[in-house]
């Protein structure tokens, strides 16, 4: 594999993309070295991605449309809002972080996602999707009421688009004073497909200086003459829009919202995109422009298979080939997908749910041999649950399966739609707890907290692949209501991971080890880790008992009176937020029957936790062996 210094300054291969440090400097350039700078910028996303791992098919795609956004708009008094990023490392590296980008997502370095924290060029945090929109149009807004000068794009993905709040976003962009420009990234599903020449020659007109030029000063002689008013206004976009609608014999939502629509327009062709942008530019009112893209653009491997070339690690860029490691076990979410297609074969109720993440999540198993049996509703989280509900009370039992930090975008249908209701469906939340190099959008933090004030649900963590079986065996059972099962991101530590589906009693932890110093009390696979501290302790001359409490709610009444009655010295320790979480119970259930011991919660702080690997998140927040060690030698020692 050919290596090249990331960090350098100056590289003969980037003659141009070495001298940009800031979007100035691209300004500075002419408009046939565009072409240039974007091959260059493919390039060296290519080579840094191959040494450092990060989103990859997704800012391949984009290169072209961020490089013509930078050079029409005047950033960053101009501002560019980017929906959940995976396409912004392009915009990063124009922005003054090229000679740091190959920190990407390593402990300490940049950021994995666009967030104000780290340049004044990242007008607002992207990490979850459908955001956009609502966000740019706040701003757009907060300019018009300014009466400043500045100009506000949203980039939104077309699978964002699936999610309700880019719509809600859009309803609201057609009522109120705003110059908002969306770019629609759509690199999968058509919108507005492009129909021949006539298509070709409209979009040219509605994109030209002389048609808008005449627009515009038929709309405001009528507004001079008191005819055309906002709402009046409206209605003569409804009508241009009606006329287009005719003539291409098809229209779209976005139209029909009066949000003025231009495209579709060639994602990969710099030019044109430099062109369209800046006649769109100061064009009043909002408008969208619809650009087509490919996926992994430029790199034959990502263009053939997107999904795969996502975040695809390690690889050789010469050849394609990924650098994979197999120690032999497997990670939890493949458990997840092959104990799902198992518990199908055998009961024909079940379906999967999933909000555009079947391989992610390894619902794809399933799909595989039962595609009939699989729903992915797209990137709908509240839809996902509240669709998993319609289902259970259809009489089937759903799986539906959904990132844990996602998971907090259908809070409010998980309460009303599924627990009120004590609907039997099953909840799986992946990669809860601290997932590594994606950052504070993405850690899984709060789900034990935020789960348990909710009436009416089980909350169940696994220690190891075994006990995920066994959850998944019992949630599918007959009248077992809302069942939500949580676990990490990665590899478990079982290779013999198949074992007998076995029924747990629902609401029972269990005693690992037992001890006479003090009790350690662990839920979920952060319990397997802790073993070894406990063998270190014992060499201290500490005696650990460890129980596994393994269901959060209901809690293990008996287990805990008899921790109660047995311990003055409590250690707790969960891969979640201390706040509320599994720690606040126990300390709850102590203090509510009388007992009381010295207990320490040991999890998640209070503050978002940024990027880097997990074990060196988990020193970080006080979480890894050696911190938790320390802590319990200090219990014993000297007690609180």
């Amino acid at each position: 594999m050919q290596r090249i210094f990331i960090g350098m300054t100056k590289d003969n291969r980037f003659p141009l993309l070495s001298k940009i440090d800031q979007p100035s400097d691209l300004r500075q350039l002419s408009e046939k070295e565009l072409p240039q700078v974007c091959s260059e910028l493919r390039e060296f996303i290519i080579e840094s991605l191959s040494q450092n791992p990060g989103h990859f098919a997704s800012s391949l795609c984009s290169i072209e449309f961020t490089v013509a956004l930078h050079y029409v708009f005047d950033t960053p008094n101009d501002k560019i809002v980017w929906d959940v990023g995976h396409q912004a490392y392009g915009h990063k590296i124009l922005t003054g972080r090229r000679e740091r980008f190959h920190t990407n997502r390593k402990f300490g370095g940049i950021k994995p996602f666009p967030s104000p924290d780290e340049s004044q060029y990242d007008a607002f945090v992207a990490g979850h999707a459908s955001n956009s929109i609502s966000a740019a149009l706040g701003l757009a807004v907060a300019a018009e009421i300014k009466k400043s000068k500045e100009h506000i794009v949203a980039v939104i993905g077309d699978g964002s688009m699936s999610g309700g709040l880019a719509y809600e976003g859009l309803n609201n962009v057609s009522t109120t004073p705003n110059n908002l420009l969306i770019i629609l990234n759509d690199n999968n599903m058509s919108i507005d497909k492009s129909v021949g020449g006539m298509s070709q020659l409209l979009i040219s007109m509605h994109s030209s200086k002389l048609y808008n030029k005449i627009r515009h000063k038929l709309a405001r002689g009528l507004t001079e003459l008191g005819i055309l008013n906002r709402r009046r206004a409206n209605s003569l976009t409804r009508f241009n829009n009606g006329l287009k609608a005719m003539l291409y014999r098809q229209q779209n939502i976005f139209d029909g919202m009066c949000t003025r629509y231009f495209g579709p327009i060639d994602g990969h062709d710099v030019l044109e995109l430099v062109r369209v942008f800046r006649l769109v530019k100061d064009m009043k009112g909002p408008k969208m422009v619809h650009i087509h893209t490919t996926k992994g653009k430029g790199y034959k491997p990502a263009e053939k298979n997107a999904t795969v070339w996502h975040q695809p690690g390690l690889f050789d860029p010469e050849s394609g080939e990924r650098i994979l490691s197999d120690n032999g076990i497997p990670r939890f979410q493949d458990v997840f997908g092959e104990t799902l297609l198992e518990l199908a074969r055998k009961n024909d109720k079940i379906v999967g749910i999933t909000p555009a993440m079947p391989t992610g999540c390894s619902m794809n198993i399933l799909s595989k041999e039962m595609p009939q049996r699989v729903f992915d509703v797209g990137i709908a989280e509240g839809h996902a649950v509240t669709f998993s509900a319609g289902l259970a009370k259809g009489d089937t039992m759903p799986f539906c399966n959904i990132y844990s930090s996602f998971m907090q975008r259908g809070y409010d249908n998980l309460i009303h739609d599924a627990a009120l209701q004590r609907v039997n469906m099953v909840l799986c939340l992946d990669r809860a707890g601290i997932v590594g190099e994606d950052g504070p959008t993405h850690h899984g933090a709060f789900d034990l907290a935020y789960l348990r004030p909710i009436p009416n649900i089980t909350i169940a963590s696994p220690y190891d692949e075994h006990e995920l079986r066994r959850l998944m065996y019992t949630a599918q059972l007959p009248d077992k209501g809302t069942f939500v099962i949580r676990y990490p991101r990665g590899k478990g530590a079982l290779s013999d991971w198949r074992c007998p589906l076995e029924e747990i009693e629902v609401g029972t932890g269990r005693i690992l080890r037992e001890g006479k110093d003090i009790a350690f009390i662990t839920i979920g696979p952060i319990g397997k880790m802790m073993e070894s501290v406990i063998d270190k302790a014992a060499e201290k001359g500490v005696s650990v008992a460890h129980y596994d409490i393994r269901f959060l709610k209901p809690l293990d009444t008996n287990l805990l009176h008899s921790i109660g009655e047995k311990f003055n010295k409590i250690v707790t320790i969960e891969d979640g937020v201390i706040a509320g979480g599994m720690g606040s119970a126990v300390t709850e259930f102590m203090q509510q029957n009388g007992y009381k011991p010295q207990i320490v919660c040991i999890g998640i702080p209070d503050r978002f936790v940024e990027h880097g690997t997990t074990q060196e998140l988990y020193r970080s927040c006080g979480m890894d062996n050696d911190s938790v060690l320390e802590k319990i030698l200090k219990l014993q020692d000297k007690g609180l």
